[in-house]
């Protein structure tokens, strides 16, 4: 029961089984739940803050433990990264299509350019180098995306 947990939760809902772009499949998760979450942060980012830093440190073991279970350092299958990275992206953006869209293309760029330091979690082993090269491309989309809102 454990291990199916640990692969539904690392996969995102088997979206990591995905033949092609399992990587972005689990991003557009992400904007799904982002859906629902984006009331919650708007209220309370504080609060929102917190809890996304412990369900991320939790992930770390998760996306650990699949490592472990596929015998694969970042295998393709674990997309809890893109999920939450997506998720991360799109914190305190404006709501609306246009940014949601440019959130989910910045992020998709970042994570796959690896710009320092994504590159070098990215060789780090275990739950933590998975989960944080995505969550430093979320910040650069992030950061992106907060000057363009000043700019527009």
């Amino acid at each position: 029961m454990i291990r199916w947990l640990v692969i539904f939760t690392a996969s995102g809902a088997y979206t990591g089984y995905v033949p092609i772009a399992p990587g972005t499949a689990g991003a557009a998760l992400g904007l799904v739940l982002e859906w629902f979450l984006a009331p919650l942060w708007q209220r309370a980012p504080a609060a929102f803050l917190i809890a996304f830093a412990l369900i991320f440190v939790a992930s770390c073991g998760i996306a650990g433990a699949a490592e472990k279970t596929f015998e694969r350092h970042d295998s393709q299958q674990i997309v809890l990264d893109e999920v939450l990275g997506m998720v991360a992206t799109l914190f305190l953006v404006p709501a609306g299509w246009l940014w949601i869209a440019m959130g989910f293309l910045l992020f998709r760029i970042f994570d796959t350019l690896k710009p320092w330091p994504a590159s070098a979690f990215d060789r780090m082993k275990g739950g933590a180098g998975v989960m944080l090269d995505d969550l430093a491309a979320a910040i650069y989309a992030n950061l992106m995306l907060q000057a363009l809102r000043l700019i527009v």
